[in-house]
């Protein structure tokens, strides 16, 4: 029983420091600045539900999945890499809390931010995917596995409850507020990427090099 209490205790801080929603809720509030209360919080809860589901997946057949289709954890971290990249160029500009939605484009608004680059790779990246295919290696009981797959959906619901509460932060701080910690994220992100990008490439390059 100890063991299980352990494997869970790791299972949960584990993926509570690779999603690392703190980290998260900064770049949400810029991307759903301009979104009312109801589209926010369900820009945040589809964000997380589908965050749940691709973890999910990933623990039992990303070994399979990265297998079958001839992919590595470093090529994920290399796009992973770009995307954060681009997206710390626009917020670095401001850009994103400056977007006007019309009422007809907020819905394909909230699906597209929603699913990327909110869900993947921001709060599921190559970090969170890799823990959950190796802990459920590491899983060799049905209580390991059932209590990994509550491990990471505590995480998703603490998650979502900061994504939410990130709409009062956004009342507190106003638009120049918004638009500050924007410039300042997009330099964090862009310093993110780099680190994705590079900690993916050269794994990639040396295995080039070895082979010749």
């Amino acid at each position: 029983m100890n063991e299980v209490i352990t494997f869970g205790i790791l299972s949960f801080t584990s993926f509570f420091t690779l999603i690392n929603p703190f980290g998260t809720m900064p770049i949400f509030m810029t991307m759903t600045a301009d979104l009312d209360q109801s589209h926010r919080t369900k820009t945040a809860q589809k964000a997380s539900i589908v965050s749940f589901i691709t973890i999910i997946i990933f623990a039992f057949s990303g070994q399979l999945l990265f297998n079958f289709f001839g992919i590595s954890v470093n090529s994920f971290r290399v796009v992973g890499g770009v995307i954060f990249f681009l997206m710390g160029m626009d917020m670095l500009q401001a850009r994103l809390g400056k977007v006007k939605l019309k009422d007809s484009e907020i819905k394909t608004y909230v699906n597209d931010i929603s699913v990327t680059p909110l869900a993947i790779p921001m709060i599921c990246g190559p970090g969170a995917l890799t823990n959950a295919i190796v802990m459920m290696e590491d899983a060799d009981s049905l209580e390991k596995k059932g209590v990994l797959i509550i491990a990471a959906f505590v995480v998703i619901l603490l998650t979502y409850l900061i994504l939410y509460s990130s709409s009062k932060i956004i009342k507190i701080l106003g638009q120049t507020g918004i638009n500050v910690m924007m410039r300042l994220m997009g330099l964090i992100v862009m310093v993110i990427a780099v680190e994705f990008f590079f900690s993916g490439l050269k794994p990639i390059l040396l295995d080039i090099l070895n082979s010749n």
